[in-house]
């Protein structure tokens, strides 16, 4: 299935063969350059993950120790005259943070879903092969040695992470780059910056150190209408980009050979989509800090619900968004004590992982 690029054709439903059930019906989007094909049932799956995350979104908004009804959000939203004062509480306190639930959480699961498909493993994503970490360490370096600004620690969060990607990148290179050499690699080099972030909280000062620690456990409590206004920006080009790119990833998953013989370039494809991944990544990361395994189980969650033969990007996009926006809500509202974000989707991740690995050594045995 191909990436959907913006497009105002109409859809036109093609015949399947006799017998074949109306999950695997495809629905075809024709314009005057591009041609899309989509499964019957992944339209339908991202529906209803675009329904779930705005009901999770519009409970997170009406949540809270002034609570609303959907009627009020709504009038709030809206901007209704009769909305009062919970156009504040909405708008200007709760709406941004949820709004960086969504969009973070999408740029999350399409950054998971390119380094799954790339490497063909299901254990591959950011976190994992120490892009995130990388991120992480470029911008804690900014924010102990210069507390910066949002665009400082985004910038210092996008070196860090493409020095890592590039590092990773060349010593997993042997005549080519093997998926599963690049996530031992990858494991590697996270453990080693792991060990320096450590040593750069230890180091720094007591003030600075405190709130570095909170920012690394990964939270979206100082969201504001700058993070999402510049960091939705930042992940919308480069989903735009990523759109591009995808067919040349679609060919890269039947291997090099394949993937050349069909006329694509497959290293300076690879090159690219990992760029893009380790951007998103980084957009993330210096807005919310390093949030881990959202990019690793939302595309294979979403493969596994649309019953795609692969990773597809947009239904991981629209689970990553659900994942990160009910763990936020959950962090916040759910629980006796307000946590980090980062700390429940550990918890949910860190089940997802031994259930994948477990999965895993059942099919192989």
């Amino acid at each position: 299935m191909s990436t959907p690029s913006l497009d105002t054709s109409t859809a036109v439903p093609t015949r399947p063969p006799a017998g074949v059930d109306f999950g695997h019906r495809t629905f075809v989007l024709r314009g005057a350059r591009f041609g899309l094909r989509w499964r019957a049932r992944t339209l339908v799956v991202v529906t209803v993950l675009a329904a779930l995350t705005a009901a999770v979104t519009t409970w997170a908004l009406a949540s809270g120790t002034y609570p609303l009804t959907p009627a009020q959000v709504w009038a709030a939203l809206m901007d209704s005259p009769d909305a009062g004062f919970a156009r504040i509480v909405v708008v200007e306190w709760r709406l941004p943070r949820a709004l960086a639930a969504v969009v973070f959480g999408a740029a999350l699961g399409v950054a998971g879903a390119v380094f799954q498909s790339l490497t063909r493993n299901p254990l591959a994503s950011p976190d994992i092969i120490g892009f995130s970490t990388g991120a992480y360490t470029g911008a804690l370096i900014v924010i102990i040695l210069t507390g910066g600004s949002y665009l400082q620690v985004a910038g210092g969060a996008l070196v860090g992470g493409i020095a890592t990607a590039a590092m990773v990148y060349l010593l997993a290179w042997r005549r080519g780059v093997q998926g599963f050499r690049l996530i031992i690699v990858g494991i590697a080099i996270s453990a080693v910056l792991g060990s320096f972030n450590t040593w750069l909280m230890l180091t720094a000062d007591l003030e600075v150190a405190m709130s570095a620690a909170v920012w690394g456990a990964g939270t979206l409590s100082g969201s504001t209408w700058e993070h999402v206004a510049i960091g939705g920006a930042g992940v919308a080009v480069l989903l735009a980009a990523m759109a591009f790119l995808a067919p040349g990833l679609r060919q890269l998953e039947l291997g090099d050979d394949a993937a050349m013989a069909t006329g694509a370039r497959a290293e300076p494809v690879r090159l690219a989509v990992i760029v893009i991944g380790v951007a998103l990544t980084a957009t993330v990361t210096a807005a919310a800090g390093p949030i881990t395994f959202v990019a690793l189980a939302a595309p294979q969650i979403a493969r596994r619900v649309a019953r795609t033969p692969g990773v597809t990007l947009v239904p991981a996009a629209c689970t990553g968004a659900l994942l990160l926006a009910a763990s936020d809500l959950i962090a916040q509202h759910l629980l006796p004590v307000t946590l980090p974000v980062g700390l429940i989707t550990v918890i949910i991740g860190g089940g997802y992982l031994v259930w994948l690995i477990v999965h895993e050594i059942r099919r192989r045995a």
